[in-house]
């Protein structure tokens, strides 16, 4: 099957091509057909699978079916919990329907309202970020009485990061009769509850939302919280990657971690709340073209980060919520690439593990990196009888009952580090062991 199977007007068809579109995704197979015609849809589908384009082109289409007006006032409104996600998005709409002349406008925090208001009032497709966008409906500077299409994209990030009461207020001011898309990773109580609350008789498209993607290996390093930092380097230095994004809790740790791979003579970055939006802009830029290879962010402002070039994804904390690591490992296996997502864990971390697990399906292997010099005190014994590991690429099956998980214990969070040994890869054994810290290690 083919983008053509869908009957786009050919202006579409040139946006298409243009960005490189050939075969659709599942996502876009299974929404493309509802959201032409006109129903509400309710999307469940991992990050990298292709959500965008399987809104914004039937939209599309049905806007210029319908003969709207490509400079307003507002038709198509999405919100995003993001400025990143909603620039990601806005662009793909640029894109996608560059032909057409159908104008698109973000809005969102952090910058100058006045050239927002003026693009807002030009374009027939409004993608926001709420908070900003409430402000300036409630100052009447943005009209959305005309909106006839509402897309609520990455919405159980958007119900974490405490949106909901804004997104009532927004709904309030549109027209009753609408077309109502919501697109979400995860399906936890308040995107069901808000979900039956503004779906009308949705078509449910359901690809895989509990797992990612087959093609990501998953490894855990157990480590103490004093030696992550050290650990974190001796990986990077011996092993081959391209672009290369770590996750950790907080904006500070982020800062600081990035600065101090910069320092290792590392091309290092960071992207977290505190940057302003043009210091945004190029860390994003600039790891999407290669100027840096590593980028160390938090869950907020990670979204929307869409490089297919990311080869691994490094949890240095792991994410308050199991849904979360899903979030954080698509950002790589995108594309239809293979992708490596590794978590540094520590013993305080095993009933967020033993979650993740559980939503995963399996075991996931733990490994030690031969040549790094592991403390002697506390964990060390840990290591002594390592569990069977699976064969490399192995994803953990899916039988296995998911489940979510409450927040991990707190954890030492010092970047002490600890001298890394000689050169080796990091390999699987097969002795039997317990625990999060039941490990694998063999001579490179």
């Amino acid at each position: 099957m083919d983008f053509s199977s869908f009957s786009f007007d050919q202006r579409l068809n040139v946006g298409i091509r243009d960005c490189g579109y050939v075969t659709p995704t599942p996502i876009q197979i299974q929404a493309i057909p509802s959201v032409l015609a006109g129903k509400d849809v309710l999307g469940l589908a991992q990050t990298g699978t292709g959500k965008t384009a399987a809104f914004a082109l039937p939209l599309l289409q049905r806007m210029i079916t319908d003969g709207i007006s490509v400079r307003g006032p507002v038709r198509v409104l999405v919100l995003a919990p993001t400025r990143e996600l909603a620039l990601q998005i806005h662009e793909t709409f640029i894109s996608l329907g560059k032909q057409t002349g159908i104008r698109s406008a973000a809005v969102f925090g952090g910058v100058g309202e006045t050239p927002q208001v003026k693009a807002a009032r030009q374009a027939s497709v409004l993608v926001a970020c709420p908070g900003r966008l409430l402000d300036l409906v409630n100052r009447g500077l943005v009209d959305l009485s005309h909106v006839n299409a509402l897309v609520l994209d990455e919405a159980d990030r958007m119900f974490d990061m405490g949106f909901l009461p804004d997104l009532r207020r927004i709904m309030a001011k549109l027209p009753t009769k609408r077309q109502n898309l919501l697109f979400s990773a995860t399906m936890p109580p308040e995107i069901r509850k808000i979900a039956d609350q503004v779906l009308v008789q949705p078509t449910v498209v359901q690809v895989s939302n509990t797992a990612p993607p087959e093609k990501i290996r998953h490894t855990l390093y157990p480590v103490s919280a004093g030696q992550k930092m050290g650990l974190l380097e001796a990986y990077l230095g011996r092993t081959p990657h391209d672009c290369v994004l770590i996750f950790t809790r907080t904006k500070h740790r982020a800062k600081s971690l990035a600065r101090k791979l910069e320092q290792k003579g590392m091309l290092a970055t960071s992207l977290q709340g505190n940057l302003s939006q043009n210091r945004r802009q190029e860390a994003l830029d600039g790891f999407r073209c290669g100027k840096y290879r590593i980028m160390v962010a938090t869950d907020i402002a990670a979204r929307g980060i869409d490089c297919v070039r990311i080869s691994h994804v490094v949890n240095f904390d792991l994410p308050d919520t199991a849904e979360s690591y899903t979030h954080r490992i698509g950002r790589t296996g995108r594309a239809d690439k293979s992708g490596e997502a590794i978590t540094l864990v520590t013993p305080e971390d095993s009933v967020q593990i033993n979650a993740i697990e559980r939503i995963l399906g399996g075991r996931l292997d733990r490994v030690r990196l031969e040549g790094f010099v592991y403390s002697s005190g506390g964990n060390e014994a840990s290591f002594e009888e390592p569990r069977p590991a699976r064969a490399p690429g192995r994803t953990p099956g899916r039988n296995a009952p998911s489940g979510r998980s409450g927040r991990p214990a707190p954890r030492n969070t010092s970047d002490s580090r600890s001298p890394a040994g000689r050169s080796g890869n990091p390999r699987r054994s097969s002795s039997p062991g317990r625990g999060v810290f039941g490990v694998a290690s063999a001579a490179s």
